[in-house]
């Protein structure tokens, strides 16, 4: 074993604090989650319109945020939406959570309770049978977020 001495713990030490006082981003870049949405649909067009998120105007608490998505549609076999994926702009992984449908699910609907890094605006983009891509947004203020990373 090596000698402990004065130096070695002042070293020790003074790089433990520079680790620990280094700033880790608390969210994800706009490139992480433009190559999220790829990534999951490629390069397809996003619509906007057919898909209703609901969100409260003010959270007070980002551990535990209600979120409310719905999607138009028939939910037949001719007609019925394949997934939906949940993307957060702020928060450290942009991929909230992504739910899989078929015609037998009957709606298209989830009520989930979320985190969320500060006041933003989350996207819910709806994949149909068809291929195509249809999105709604809803923004809303966080008093005290919940996805920071120290």
């Amino acid at each position: 074993m090596t000698d402990l001495n004065r130096r070695h713990v002042l070293t020790a030490g003074l790089g433990a604090l520079a680790i620990s006082s280094t700033p880790l981003p608390s969210f994800a870049s706009p490139e992480e989650l433009e190559q999220m949405r790829r990534d999951l649909f490629g390069d397809r067009p996003v619509n906007e319109g057919r898909v209703e998120v609901t969100l409260p105007p003010i959270a007070e608490n980002g551990f535990s945020v209600p979120l409310s998505v719905k999607v138009e549609s028939p939910m037949t076999a001719d007609d019925y939406v394949k997934r939906v994926a949940i993307l957060s702009p702020r928060n450290p992984i942009p991929l909230i959570a992504q739910y899989h449908f078929t015609p037998r699910s009957g709606l298209a609907h989830v009520d989930a309770r979320i985190r969320m890094s500060g006041t933003q605006a989350i996207q819910a983009i709806a994949e149909m049978n068809d291929g195509s891509l249809w999105s709604g947004r809803r923004e809303t203020v966080v008093t005290l977020a919940a996805c920071v990373v120290l």
